[in-house]
């Protein structure tokens, strides 16, 4: 059996280590990063099978836009090699998703392949209007929204909004990415 937990302060070593095994050292260099780089998420799950183990994770963060209206961005989602098939992705998904829509968030968006997460209501062609700031694949870019209407009130390239992490240590990179570039 796999429970999905809030996201515990022992859990931190085991999702660095799922994220690395399932995204590599690229995972760092992702415009989306930008965007998480020293915040803390507003909502974080692990997915723990039996013994203990994290198997699953998926976080949420706030992100605004030139205008100050907030969307979440989701990402990274990710789960253990050897749990998938069991559908610990999709109950992390639905979870997480959840969440946001019981507390009142507008919208979720996020960068990703884009028949995964057709299943869970996103969409592609939504955010025209929304740059993120660095490279990205328009065409993965993807929004999901709870309140009608939230996202094509959003406007700009977004930048972090949550709250900053006060144990984050700035990280000094050589793959930042100009505002120009993401549009």
């Amino acid at each position: 059996m796999i429970d999905i937990v809030d996201e515990a302060p022992d859990h931190t070593g085991a999702r660095e280590g799922l994220l690395d095994l399932c995204f590599g050292e690229d995972r760092f260099r992702k415009t989306s990063e930008r965007l998480r780089e020293g915040r803390l998420p507003v909502f974080a799950f692990s997915a723990i099978d039996e013994s203990g183990k994290l198997v699953g994770t998926v976080r949420l963060w706030s992100v605004a836009d030139r205008n100050g209206s907030q969307s979440l961005l989701l990402g990274p989602l990710a789960v253990d090699p050897g749990c998938r098939g069991l559908k610990v992705g999709d109950r992390l998904m639905r979870h997480a998703l959840n969440q946001a829509a019981v507390l009142g968030h507008g919208s979720v968006i996020l960068v990703g392949d884009q028949p995964y997460y057709t299943r869970f209501g996103f969409a592609a062609g939504l955010l025209d209007k929304v740059g993120l700031p660095g490279p990205v694949d328009y065409h993965r870019f993807l929004g999901l929204e709870f309140a009608p209407g939230h996202i094509a009130g959003l406007e700009g390239v977004l930048s972090a909004a949550g709250l900053p992490d006060p144990t984050a240590v700035p990280v000094a990179r050589d793959d930042v990415f100009s505002v120009s570039q993401a549009l």
